[in-house]
């Protein structure tokens, strides 16, 4: 009898301590992240309808590249006079991550998206990634004053708006929710807000691709070969690759980035003289397939030999566009330079063109942005779980040889790389 007494009191104290708030915990932030999810979701739907018009006419009207140097004064002059509280980006969403002080202006998801939208359609070279992560952010940091949510709150809420963001705009809802998880501090997982981020991935991804009909670029590995040592060995060379044109993309735009501001102390001009290097750079070149997205080299790059520096040309135009002050995001040049690259190194190593398309795709942009574990689940969800052995073998030796460099400047490391590396940033970790 007495034992039955001790053994209800247990469960009575399970019920109080852990079921009931975790009950409460989930059926709190079901809600919450569903309806967040569903505006970042409908928000990227938009933006890629749009950006794929922007695309289209600026493809079938390209004089339309000789006025990228006035696209980029006015998008300079409209971030200068409306958009200084939020011209940071996806920084400024990590640094209320780990420091909150005041609500995300609300006015970051049209600014961004604007900014987008006029530096494709007039020929600036960048990707979509920043522009969903920072529409999902600033909306879901709305819900903040709203309902009167507490710092612990914000943080999950912010972590719901990345997750959304990056899980809509590339139909990867796997991949956007641990991203949420695993971008905000380098060798770290924060997983308080691991249901959320679940939970606002796959309504946002829904919401994208089900709710709208917007639906995304397939690609495809074709041939998957033995899982032996022989062919694993063959990866390591090729992640290394990937880790070190990673750290170059990053280390590239930061360079421009610094450049610019160093020379030119008026912002709106800057987006200017960089909008006349790259048209210039384009007529040159007499091509269009170093700006933009670059989806159609991208899948290309699955099936076809391409030229060896169709990488570094990317890498070089994407710096030079966002260091001068464009918008955009970084990721899909990053896919973009991964492809090319396994793509050149199918010539040298011996396994399929597009295995090292796949793996590079996803490589890349695990070492540019710190996020291996995401990057891995990327490939699977993109290509298929029978590559998943050497797609995260690539995105860790991606991870690894990045450094600790990467495209996001407020990131902070919460486990070094390497042993030797000692980082004062990793102090602010007990501050999270």
């Amino acid at each position: 009898m007495l034992e039955r007494i001790k053994s209800f009191l247990k469960t009575k104290e399970f019920l109080q301590l852990e079921f009931l708030p975790n009950f409460v915990f989930t059926i709190k932030w079901l809600i919450i992240a569903g309806v967040v999810a569903f505006l970042a979701g409908s928000a990227s739907a938009f933006f890629l309808v749009s950006l794929d018009w922007v695309t289209n006419y600026r493809e079938a009207n390209l004089w339309i590249i000789a006025l990228l140097p006035l696209g980029g004064l006015i998008i300079g002059l409209t971030y200068h006079y409306l958009g200084e509280s939020v011209v940071k980006g996806n920084n400024q969403l990590l640094e209320e991550f780990y420091n909150p002080q005041k609500t995300i202006p609300l006015r970051m998801a049209p600014l961004v998206l604007f900014g987008t939208l006029a530096t494709h359609l007039f020929g600036g070279s960048a990707g979509r990634e920043g522009t969903a992560v920072q529409m999902g952010g600033a909306i879901a940091d709305q819900f903040t004053k709203w309902l009167k949510l507490s710092k612990e709150d914000r943080k999950i809420l912010i972590t719901i708006g990345v997750a959304s963001g990056f899980a809509s705009v590339f139909g990867t809802p796997l991949a956007g929710a641990v991203f949420a998880l695993e971008w905000l501090v380098i060798g770290r997982i924060r997983y308080e807000a691991i249901l959320p981020a679940f939970i606002s991935a796959y309504v946002a991804d829904y919401a994208c691709a089900e709710f709208w009909n917007v639906h995304h670029t397939h690609y495809a590995i074709d041939i998957i070969p033995a899982i032996n040592i022989p062919n694993l060995l063959w990866i390591i060379p090729a992640g290394i690759a990937f880790g070190l044109a990673g750290r170059l993309f990053a280390k590239a735009t930061h360079t421009w980035s610094h450049i610019f501001k160093h020379y030119i102390s008026y912002p709106p001009l800057r987006p200017v003289l960089g909008g006349v290097l790259v048209a210039l750079l384009v007529w040159a070149m007499g091509t269009t397939k170093y700006i933009g997205l670059g989806i159609p080299t991208i899948v290309d790059a699955f099936s076809e030999g391409l030229p060896w520096y169709d990488s570094l040309v990317k890498i070089f135009m994407t710096s030079l566009t966002l260091g001068a002050g464009f918008k955009g995001g970084e990721v899909t040049p990053l896919f973009y330079t991964g492809a090319t690259l396994g793509n050149a190194l199918s010539g040298i190593i011996p396994l399929p063109m597009a295995l090292l398309a796949g793996a590079g795709f996803v490589g890349v942009f695990a070492g540019a942005t710190n996020t291996p574990l995401a990057c891995t689940l990327m490939g699977i969800e993109l290509f298929g779980a029978e590559a998943g052995i050497f797609i995260g073998l690539a995105c860790v030796l991606a991870y690894i040889f990045s450094g600790h460099a990467g495209i996001y400047n407020s990131q902070i490391i919460g486990s070094p790389k390497s042993r030797k590396r000692v980082d004062k940033k990793g102090s602010k970790l007990g501050e999270l």
